[in-house]
C-alpha cells in the first residue's frame, strides 16, 4: 500500500469495484430516456420523466459512492505522486475528450453555415441542389425562412445580436458571457487563496464561483423561455433552432455539471480539505470550469454575434 511518500517502485491500486459498470448502465438508461422524451414530444405525444430520472439517480448515487471513496482513499494518505501524476493525466485526457466533443459540435456549425444553407440557396459547387429543391430560398443566417415553412416553420425572429448598443442592454447572452467570464476570475482567486491558506477566502471565493454559475444556468433557462414562448424558436423550428440548441444545450449540461463538482469543492473546503499541496480535487475541478468557460466565449461569438 502506497503512502504519500513518492515511490516508483510501488502503487495503490484498489480493489475490484462496481462503479463503472453501473455508471455505464444508468448514463445508458437516462440517455435513452431523454431520446425517447423528445421523440414523443417532436410528435405531440405526452413524455415521461420516469426513465431520465431513473437513470439520472443510478448516476448521481454511483458518482457519491465513487467520488466518496476517492476522497477517502486521499484522506487516508493512499495517494502518492506517481498516482497524483495518472489523476492529472486522466483530467487531461478527459478535458480533450470534451475539447473533441466541442469540436464536432462547432464543426457541424460551421457544415451548415458556410456549405449546407449556400448550397441551398443555389451558391457553390453544389448549388444546384437549391435550383431544383427550392429555388426561391434565400441563404440568410440565421436561417428564419426555412426552404419549407410549412413543414418546418421558422422562428419568428433570432437570438442574433441586436445591432444597436441599446440593445445590449436587455440581451440575456451578453450577461451569461461576463457572468462567465467573472466566474473564471473567482475560481482563479480560491486557487490562489489555497496555496495561500487562506481558508476563508478559498471559501468566500468559490462560494461565489458556485453563485455565479447558478445565476448563469437561470438566465439560460430564461432565455429559453422566452425563445419558446415570445421568438417561436424551438427544437422543431428548422436548422437553426436544433444547433442553437444542440449546442447551447449541451454546454448548459456541462455547467451545471460543473457547478455541482465546484459545489463539492466548497462542501470539502468547510470540511478542511485541501492544502497548497494537495489540492487536486480543487484543480481539476477549476480546469473544467475555465474549460466551459472557453467553450461559452466560442458559443458566444459564433452562435449569437456572428
Amino acid at each position: 500500500m502506497a503512502n504519500t511518500e513518492s515511490n516508483p517502485t510501488e502503487y495503490y491500486v484498489p480493489h475490484n469495484g462496481w462503479y463503472p459498470v453501473v455508471l455505464a448502465a444508468g448514463l445508458a438508461v437516462m440517455l435513452t430516456g431523454t431520446a425517447t422524451f423528445m421523440n414523443d414530444v417532436k410528435a405531440n405525444e405526452p413524455g415521461s420523466w420516469t426513465q431520465i430520472l431513473l437513470g439520472f439517480a443510478v448516476v448521481a448515487v454511483v458518482l457519491y459512492y465513487w467520488f466518496g471513496k476517492v476522497i477517502l482513499e486521499n484522506t487516508q494518505g493512499l495517494v502518492n505522486d506517481q498516482l497524483r501524476r495518472s489523476y492529472v493525466w486522466g483530467m487531461g485526457w478527459f478535458i480533450f475528450s470534451e475539447v473533441m466533443f466541442f469540436a464536432a459540435f462547432f464543426g457541424a456549425l460551421f457544415y451548415t453555415r458556410t456549405l449546407s444553407v449556400a448550397w441551398l440557396g443555389g451558391e457553390g459547387a453544389k448549388g444546384f441542389t437549391g435550383d431544383y429543391l427550392w429555388p426561391a430560398f434565400n441563404d440568410v443566417w440565421p436561417v428564419v425562412s426555412n426552404p419549407d415553412n410549412v413543414l418546418f416553420p421558422g422562428p419568428e425572429v433570432s437570438m442574433a445580436a441586436p445591432a444597436s448598443a441599446a440593445g445590449w442592454v436587455s440581451y440575456l447572452p451578453f450577461y451569461n458571457t461576463v457572468i462567465l467570464l467573472l466566474s473564471s476570475v473567482t475560481v482563479h482567486n480560491a486557487h490562489t487563496a489555497i496555496k495561500n491558506e487562506d481558508r476563508f477566502k478559498l471559501k468566500a471565493w468559490l462560494g461565489v464561483t458556485v453563485a455565479l454559475g447558478c445565476i448563469f444556468l437561470g438566465l439560460q433557462v430564461e432565455e429559453y423561455v422566452v425563445a419558446y414562448n415570445d421568438m417561436g424558436l424551438t427544437l422543431s423550428s428548422g436548422i437553426y433552432g436544433s444547433t442553437f440548441f444542440l449546442l447551447t444545450g449541451f454546454h448548459g449540461f456541462h455547467v451545471t455539471l460543473g457547478t455541482v463538482i465546484l459545489l463539492v469543492q466548497l462542501i470539502r473546503s468547510f470540511r478542511g480539505h485541501f492544502g497548497p499541496k494537495d489540492c487536486f480535487g480543487f484543480e481539476a475541478a477549476s480546469w473544467y470550469w475555465h474549460f466551459v468557460d472557453v467553450v461559452w466565449v466560442g458559443l458566444f461569438i459564433f452562435v449569437y454575434v456572428f
